[in-house]
């Protein structure tokens, strides 16, 4: 070995000491007592080694990806543009106010007094855990409260966000669609800027990151670059579940197909059904098995217990074949799905449901088949959560401006979305629990994800025709055209809720965020024929999943006539747990007549000629 390799070798120890060092030192003073105790070189090494990983891993990925990082941080849901948002609009909140700034400093001035009086005199038990004055579960950890620091950090951040989000309410000055828009971004900024969200201000994460050297950072990063590649936010263990193994599992038959939906059959498990089948539309923004995750909350398992013979539509994906898609298309898809089970099963008529916007396509069917003088084809309709007046449509209407709309058609360079931002909008909309709360678990903390069948359907992303989603953008939640009669043409069809007769029962999730209760409520203003609402317990997802099994949420009935949903809810009745069977019910008060499960009520059977086991095809492209 010569003197130069030696020196060489020296040198690149010492740089690897270095690291080590460097790393190790940046968070060993903000645990106790860690800052005067000296690492041996056994650990340093350690920390050495998850410091030279971290930077490998940066170095590779940004020689891998020169050029590609922009598109992909907007796929996971652009925090900047919202900053942007906010930093436009602040100047007309009044926090450059000298009086509101002097009033937000003496508030700050009382929680540290308060703050710092919980640690007067030493805690004596670990159990004497500080009563500080804001709760938030982000910060429910008992190391946020054991610290005088963090408590303060915490505390001081809950006050500020707390004031902030006042302050937009208070502002003055802006239209209703702008101040709702500061709003929301304000909430989006405070929600980035928490303490839980930086390594060195968490303390649950400095603790971590001491106990293991730095090797949850490294696999954090791992975890990030990954998504970062993916374009997608990973909530769940992407190699848990597959379709048609443990999700998607209730036996059945593809029977119809065509380019743009698959229809499933079921398999009766009854040896009598009802006559009047039961046909479920979903929406096609997302896969249909969220009605199908397992058997124990699959309600298309419990229907067909129930004795109904069921089918379901199947959307596929959008690529570029789908590039002229309209709203059309769909419904003449809904009609078309209606006359297949009508025409296979030899019935007049069908049942059905339409789930978000399936259901709002749902209700322009029945007025074009209305109008048409087809409305017998249809014996009810369900609507999940489904909107058709677009006024008070909640936070995704923040999402709907020029600018947005511009911005989206720009991202449609084929013809369709990328199902991966709306994704990342739905994420948005529950930034605290969909984002940080998985940048926190994911990349800080380094752990490993759990296996969620919801979280994997949601993370199971449906690309959308361009045409179709910036129309109904434009032409609903914008314009609100579809309560106008006959403003909307379907089909060379004008559409006229008012002529829909067909009995309705509708349903509404008290905590939806995505269809709120008095957005979906306003279906029932617009219906001539009987109809029936349900406001259930939790919100867009699980107040629709929620199998009688459970034991799980609640649901209000009011048998008046209410004309508003605030009279509903005042003169309403709670019933514990699930809505299903109060449905059911409903259903076969709608069409009581039973017959044989047998013949095509057996899709597959002898003589009948089926595509494929469900649940298909088309719910596995991308």
């Amino acid at each position: 070995m010569t003197d130069k390799t030696v020196s060489d070798s020296v040198v690149f120890e010492d740089l690897f000491r270095q690291q080590g060092e460097a790393m190790r030192a940046m968070f060993a003073p903000l645990v106790p007592g860690a800052e005067g105790l000296s690492a041996d070189p056994a650990e340093l090494q350690h920390w050495a080694m998850s410091a030279a990983k971290l930077q490998k891993m940066w170095l590779d990925f940004s020689a891998e990806q020169a050029g590609h990082v922009e598109p992909m941080l907007a796929r996971l849901g652009d925090i900047g543009k919202w900053t942007q948002t906010w930093m436009a609009m602040a100047g007309q909140m009044p926090i450059a106010q000298a009086e509101t700034q002097a009033k937000l400093w003496n508030e700050s001035v009382a929680l540290w007094s308060a703050v710092m009086g919980q640690f007067a005199g030493g805690q004596k038990t670990p159990e004497d855990t500080p009563a500080l004055p804001r709760k938030d579960r982000r910060f429910a950890d008992k190391r946020w409260h054991e610290q005088p620091a963090f408590a303060l950090i915490h505390q001081t951040y809950l006050l500020l966000a707390e004031r902030l989000q006042q302050m937009a309410e208070e502002t003055q000055g802006l239209s209703p669609e702008r101040k709702e828009q500061l709003r929301f971004a304000t909430k989006v900024v405070t929600d980035a800027l928490s303490p839980a969200n930086f390594p060195l201000t968490n303390p649950v994460v400095i603790e971590r990151t001491m106990e293991t050297r730095g090797e949850n950072l490294v696999k954090g990063v791992e975890h990030l670059l990954d998504d970062l590649r993916k374009g997608q936010l990973t909530h769940t263990d992407p190699n848990a579940f597959e379709l048609g193994r443990n999700i998607a599992v209730t036996p059945g038959k593809v029977v119809h197909e065509t380019p743009m939906f698959q229809l499933i059959q079921y398999s009766p498990t009854t040896d009598e059904v009802l006559e009047t089948p039961l046909l479920i539309f979903p929406p096609w923004i997302n896969r249909f098995y969220i009605l199908d995750l397992n058997p124990q909350k699959s309600f298309i398992r419990w229907a067909v217990e129930q004795g109904l013979t069921v089918f379901v539509v199947s959307w596929k994906s959008a690529d570029a074949s789908m590039a002229e898609v309209v709203w059309d298309d769909y419904v003449r898809s809904q009609i078309e799905a209606i006359d297949q089970v009508r025409a296979r099963l030899k019935v007049p008529a069908v049942h059905t449901i339409g789930y978000c916007v399936a259901g709002t396509t749902l209700a322009a069917t029945l007025a074009v088949l209305a109008r048409r003088g087809e409305a017998e084809k249809v014996a009810s309709a369900t609507f999940f959560t489904a909107q058709v007046d677009f006024e008070d449509a909640g936070e995704l209407k923040n999402f709907i401006d020029d600018s947005q709309l511009k911005m989206l058609g720009s991202l449609s360079t084929e013809g369709y979305l990328d199902g991966r931002y709306m994704a990342a909008t739905f994420n948005a909309l529950r930034g605290t629990d969909l984002i940080w709360n998985y940048v926190v678990n994911n990349y800080l903390l380094g752990e490993s994800y759990p296996a969620f069948d919801l979280l994997h359907w949601n993370g199971d992303t449906t690309n959308l025709p361009s045409k179709w989603h910036q129309a109904y953008l434009c032409d609903l939640y914008r314009d609100n055209r579809l309560v106008i009669p006959d403003a909307l043409t379907v089909d060379n069809t004008p559409v006229d809720l008012r002529r829909i007769a067909t009995p309705c029962y509708i349903q509404a999730g008290r905590e939806d965020h995505i269809a709120p209760p008095n957005s979906v409520w306003k279906l029932t203003r617009h219906l001539s024929g009987d109809w029936k609402f349900v406001l259930a317990g939790s919100g867009h997802i699980a107040g629709v999943v929620n199998p009688p099994s459970s034991g799980k949420y609640q649901f209000w009935l009011n048998h008046g006539t209410p004309a508003s949903l605030e009279e509903f809810v005042a003169g309403a009745e709670e019933t514990k747990g699930s809505w299903w069977p109060d449905w059911i019910e409903w259903i076969r008060q709608q069409s009581p007549a039973r017959i044989p499960a047998k013949g095509k009520r057996v899709p597959g059977g002898k003589g009948d000629k089926v595509i494929e086991d469900a649940p298909g095809r088309y719910v596995r492209s991308r």
